[in-house]
């Protein structure tokens, strides 16, 4: 497999890597976005390369909140994230994402950031490849079995936007 604990963005590529089907699904596996809100991606996909479940779109549909401190966060992070790389996205880290299979692969062909940046580098490399992008409401409920550190996993992912545009610089894109 990933030969140890590589990070979220390493095993994603993997599994990209190893899926077989004409569609994409990349879903969190505490599913706190529920597998009903597919069919929602699946119809977006039909004008559209890449759907992607957002929770900024209409926030009625957060059935349980995430404490204040990590929506705070979540949402600066969004705004340097709009800022940085993705101008027109306005939730990169919902973990519902649904990708033509062609377009996954090349993207995550060139993926490089292994941590909890690598949704904002995916979308960053959708955009920079000329592929279409839907950003879809879908119902999400925050799981307390979640394993993101707040003030670890979101200092490595602010330094992931640098890093994605340092790639980008660099020509590693």
């Amino acid at each position: 497999m990933n030969g140890g604990n590589r990070g979220k963005g390493a095993s994603v590529r993997h599994g990209v890597e190893e899926a077989r089907g004409t569609e994409i699904l990349m879903t969190d596996a505490d599913l706190s976005t529920p597998i009903e809100e597919f069919a929602a991606l699946k119809n977006a996909l039909g004008k559209a390369d890449l759907a992607i479940g957002s929770r900024a779109i209409d926030r009625s549909r957060i059935t349980k909140r995430q404490p204040y401190y990590r929506e705070a966060g979540g949402r600066f992070f969004n705004l340097l994230a709009r800022t940085f790389t993705v101008k027109d996205i306005h939730d990169t880290q919902c973990g519902f994402k649904l990708f033509k299979s062609e377009a996954a692969r090349k993207i995550f062909s060139k993926q490089r950031v292994p941590r909890f940046g690598f949704d904002v580098e995916a979308l960053y490399l959708a955009r920079k490849m000329g592929y279409s992008i839907a950003e879809v409401s879908v119902a999400w409920e925050n799981s307390p079995e979640t394993k993101v550190r707040p003030v670890r996993d979101g200092l490595r992912s602010f330094f992931d936007l640098a890093l994605i545009r340092w790639y980008d610089l660099r020509g590693k894109y």
